[in-house]
């Protein structure tokens, strides 16, 4: 478990030992249920890497929602939306082995992470990573109840393939925007788990480099 958990976790605890100390069992119950809820959301477990390096892991739990072509400062790629509800893992994983080039942190507002505009118009954190499959955009978006985006990782960090970058809490929304020459391995509809399940597969020398989104660390 992230310590996040444990910082959400603790304070409802106490309150059903206090409640079960006051006689108040009804309330005791539903603190511990609470309790159990938050601790099963800051879950984190261990992911097994797929044994093909040049295989892009999942950077989220969850389904895939939207697979679509746009455009990013002049240059085509494709987008992978993945729809993290409250009962998924909520920590994020690196894609591929790479370095952290830029954070960009946007505010905007809190729509439905599932549905189209989330991507460009709700609250979110851009992270551009320069990788041998060239630049990958991973996007952690807020959603409807998530409203605390966190990010451990810092520009110029070296990440490995599956390593983990941060959380979104409470129900939200992981974009990643790939060189459209990249070839999918997943469709609408499928389950993903980060850092195991295989996004894309990469061969050498088919991707360029993408623009950055932004320079330095803005968050």
């Amino acid at each position: 478990m992230v310590k996040e958990g444990y910082w959400y976790g603790l304070p409802v605890a106490l309150a059903a030992l206090g409640s079960f100390a006051l006689g108040l069992r009804w309330a005791a119950a539903a603190f511990l249920i609470l309790t159990a809820l938050i601790l099963n959301f800051f879950r984190d477990p261990e992911r097994a890497l797929p044994p093909n390096p040049l295989a892009l892991v999942s950077p989220a739990d969850g389904r895939v929602v939207q697979i679509a072509y746009e455009s990013l400062l002049g240059r085509p790629v494709r987008r992978v939306s993945i729809f993290m509800s409250p009962l998924d893992v909520h920590v994020n994983r690196s894609p591929f082995a790479g370095t952290l080039r830029a954070v960009e942190y946007k505010r905007g507002s809190f729509r439905v992470a599932s549905g189209a505009k989330a991507s460009a118009e709700n609250e979110q954190n851009v992270l551009t990573l320069d990788t041998a499959a060239g630049s990958i955009v991973v996007k952690q978006i807020a959603g409807l109840l998530a409203r605390r985006i966190v990010c451990w990782k810092r520009v110029g960090d070296r990440l490995q393939r599956g390593e983990r970058v941060g959380l979104i809490k409470f129900g939200s929304r992981v974009d990643v925007l790939l060189d459209p020459g990249i070839e999918l391995s997943v469709k609408v509809g499928d389950r993903v788990r980060a850092g195991s399940s295989v996004l894309a597969v990469s061969l050498p020398g088919e991707s360029e480099p993408l623009s950055t989104l932004g320079a330095g660390d803005h968050r």
